[in-house]
C-alpha cells in the first residue's frame, strides 16, 4: 500500500448506506489529489477541484455518509480491490482492460481528448520518446504504436521529463496540459489529439452492486438537471452532456 491517508477533515453526509448486513457504513472516495482540475490537494492540505464537487454532491444525492481518501496512481485499483476504500473518482477513464478487474458506473464527463506538450512543434510523435504517466490509457496507446514509451509515477514528473530532455513530448489529457503549457512559454501544445477511452467514470468493487446503483443514480440525476453540465462549464473540464 503506498501513500494512504485520509485527508485533513472528513465529509460527512446525511444518512449513512445500509449494506447487506442493515448496518450503515462510510462509503470512502479514493483520489490521487495530483491531477488538477480534477483533483488536487489545496493550501489546507484538502482534496479540491471538479471531483472533489462532483463526489461531494453525489454522496448528497445517494444520501451517504462519505470521507475522502488519497493514495498514488500506481496502486490506486489494486487498493480499492483490497479494500482501503470504496470508489475510485480520480479522474479514470472507463477502459475494457480495466473493466475486468473492476466495475464502472455511467461516465460523469465526456471521452477528453488527450494531447502532446513539447519544447517544439516539429516533435516526432511517431517515434520519439514519449512520456505518461504509469497505468493511464495515454501509456497504453503510446506502448501501441512506434514510439519510445516512459512512464513516470506522477504527472509532474512526465512533464520534467520534457523540460530536462528525458522526454520529446509528454500525451495526458489536454484539460490538464493546457494550463501548463500557457503558463510556461517553453511548452507548447501540439496540434495532434488523440481520442481516447469511453469517458471517466466510477470505480468500485464489482460486489458492490448496490452502492454502484446508487451512485448510478445520482450521476443521472445530475445530468438530467443540468448540474452536472454545469460543474464541467466551471471547471473547464471538456464537452458537456
Amino acid at each position: 500500500m503506498k501513500n494512504l491517508i485520509l485527508t485533513t477533515t472528513a465529509l460527512t453526509l446525511v444518512a449513512g448506506f445500509a449494506f447487506a448486513d442493515g448496518h450503515a457504513k462510510t462509503v470512502r472516495l479514493g483520489t490521487e489529489g495530483a491531477y488538477p482540475p480534477y483533483n488536487f490537494l489545496n493550501d489546507d492540505g484538502e482534496v479540491d477541484g471538479f471531483e472533489r464537487e462532483l463526489g461531494d454532491e453525489l454522496c448528497v444525492r445517494a444520501e451517504l455518509t462519505c470521507e475522502w481518501v488519497t493514495n498514488e496512481w500506481d496502486s490506486i485499483i489494486p487498493n480499492l480491490v483490497s479494500g482501503n476504500y470504496d470508489v475510485i473518482i480520480a479522474g479514470m477513464s472507463i477502459t475494457a482492460e480495466r473493466d475486468e478487474v473492476i466495475d464502472f458506473t455511467q461516465n460523469y464527463t465526456q471521452p477528453d481528448p488527450s494531447g502532446y506538450i513539447a519544447l517544439s512543434m516539429d516533435v516526432d510523435l511517431a517515434g520519439g520518446v514519449i512520456a505518461a504517466q504509469t497505468g493511464t490509457i495515454q501509456a497504453s496507446h503510446i506502448a501501441s504504436t512506434g514510439a519510445t514509451l516512459v512512464e513516470f509515477a506522477t504527472p509532474e514528473e512526465t512533464v520534467a521529463a520534457v523540460r530536462n530532455g528525458e522526454a520529446d513530448a509528454v500525451l495526458a489529457d489536454k484539460t490538464y496540459l493546457k494550463p501548463i503549457a500557457d503558463e510556461d512559454a517553453s511548452l507548447m501544445l501540439i496540434e495532434q489529439e488523440e481520442l481516447l477511452g469511453g469517458g471517466i467514470g466510477l470505480g468500485l468493487r464489482e460486489s458492490d452492486g448496490e452502492l454502484k446503483e446508487k451512485l448510478d443514480a445520482a450521476i443521472g440525476a445530475m445530468k438530467a438537471d443540468g448540474s452536472l453540465n454545469a460543474l464541467i462549464e466551471k471547471w473547464e473540464i471538456g464537452k458537456t452532456f
